[in-house]
């Protein structure tokens, strides 16, 4: 599905450093809000959900649902046609954008709701990529 020479980087940034951390050590790490007990994603130093600032970074189970995707069957640097390009809901509850692997890249395969576990792509010594599987390809 992907080339890892070939694919975009991230760009971490200071708000997002402990994400990034995180997935370089095999974690996938969410954001919940003390005030209002709200998980959330992308990361950023205040709850969307009611503006505190006073958050914890939390390693997440890693384990989520297919919530939606659309698969592509166009060329882009990194990815070979056919792939999806997947939204996974978090078991947390958080929502992400992601690529699906380890799964043939069609809709009779991908299934809405069905149980994924995230799995991780180092594309370099500073980015490492949170991707997620279906649960029965746990090997």
């Amino acid at each position: 599905m992907t080339t890892s020479s070939d694919r975009p980087r991230p760009k971490p940034t200071p708000e997002t450093r402990h994400f990034w951390e995180g997935t370089r050590q095999g974690e996938l790490r969410l954001q919940r809000c003390n005030a209002c007990e709200r998980s959330y994603f992308p990361p950023r130093p205040f709850c969307p959900h009611c503006n505190a600032d006073d958050v914890t970074v939390y390693a997440a189970s890693g384990r989520g649902k297919l919530h939606s995707y659309v698969i592509s069957h166009r060329p882009a640097p990194g990815f070979t046609p056919p792939y999806a390009i997947a939204v996974v809901e978090t078991q947390e509850g958080p929502r992400l954008m992601s690529n699906i692997v380890d799964c043939p890249q069609t809709p009779e395969a991908l299934q809405l709701d069905m149980s994924l576990d995230v799995v991780f792509q180092k594309l370099d010594d500073e980015i490492t990529l949170p991707l997620f599987r279906p649960t029965e390809a746990r090997g």
